[in-house]
This record gives structure tokens, sequence and C-alpha cells, in this order.
């Protein structure tokens, strides 16, 4: 089995993760703390991240099961020398149902985590919550044209380029994590 795919995703993660940390540092060290205001709308927002968290864990996860269970394209470039066994049905079954719901709980992502954004009043000079909503929104958007009957071939292959990544999750995961750290604190 060929490692070099998931050497680059590990080296793209580690970078991720320290840059996300030498931030959070500066953030820390640097700027005012942040006054988390406890009202209503704002418990009524943490409902809402709290359920974009696991819209997210359900879309990203599909995402590790195909790579896990060898399917799709994204497991043949990460794992060129595997070859699954065509025993596999209830995992093809499986698989079936979280691809043709993904769009739906993708949909329902964008907008939980825009109403959450909204709700909490948070702080946009934190570079990671700009770089957040505009990530959800790059997903969501490419997300739209690949399921959009009149979308154009070419802005379709370019969309399942950007779209079907998981680099994109990797960031979403860390700027959100260090982002609440640095709120909550």
């Amino acid at each position: 089995m060929n490692l070099k795919g998931f050497k680059g995703v590990l080296i793209y993660t580690t970078a991720i993760f320290l840059l996300s940390a030498v931030y959070s540092l500066y953030v820390f060290f640097f700027y005012p703390p942040f006054d988390e205001k406890e009202t209503k709308l704002h418990e009524i927002g943490e409902v809402f991240g709290e359920a974009g968290l696991w819209l997210l864990v359900f879309i990203y996860g599909r995402t590790l099961l195909k790579i896990i269970w060898g399917k799709g394209k994204i497991a043949q470039r990460l794992l060129p020398d595997y070859y699954p066994s065509s025993k596999l049905s209830v995992v093809n079954q499986f698989l079936g149902l979280l691809n043709r719901t993904h769009v739906y709980f993708g949909i329902t992502a964008v907008a939980v985590i825009l109403i959450h954004v909204a709700m909490m009043g948070i702080p946009m000079q934190i570079l990671f919550f700009p770089a957040l909503i505009a990530l959800v929104v790059w997903q969501g958007l490419f997300g739209l044209f690949l399921t959009w009957r009149y979308t154009p071939q070419q802005i379709r292959k370019f969309s399942y380029l950007v779209h079907a990544q998981f680099l994109t999750g990797i960031m979403i995961g860390f700027f959100a994590i260090f982002g609440h750290m640095l709120i909550e604190t």
C-alpha cells in the first residue's frame, strides 16, 4: 500500500495545527479578552452550534468511512494499491445511504452554522471566525454547484475538485476548535 497520500495529509494537518496554535497564542496574549454574554439568544445559539458540530461530524465522518473502506475517488487517490473485496454489500448499502443524505446534511450544516455565528455575536477580529465563515460558505457554494442541474460542465468539474477535499474539513475543524478555545477562556 502506498502511504504517500497519507503522509501528505498528515503533514498538512500538522501544519494547520501548528499555525492555528501559534495564532491562538498570539491572540491570547495580545488581544483583549472577549466578554461572553449569557442571554437567551446566546443559549439558543449554543444549541445551533452543537447541532452544527454533529452535522459536520456526519459529513466528514462519511468521508473518513469512504477512505477506511476504500470507496470512492478519494480512497483511490489516497490508497492507489487498495482493492476492496466485493463481499461488502452491507458497506455499499450504508455508504449509498450516506451519499444520498449528504446533500441534505450539508445544506442544513451551512444554515445551522451561519445561524450559530449570527446568534453568538462572535468577534470577527479573531481571524479564525471570518475564515470559518468563508470555508463553510465555500463548501456550501461549490456543493450547490455540484447538485444544481443547470451548472455548466466546467464549473461542475471545478466544483468537484474544490468541494470534495478533506483538506477544507481539516481547516474547519482546527479553526473552530482553536477559535472556541479563545472565546471560552
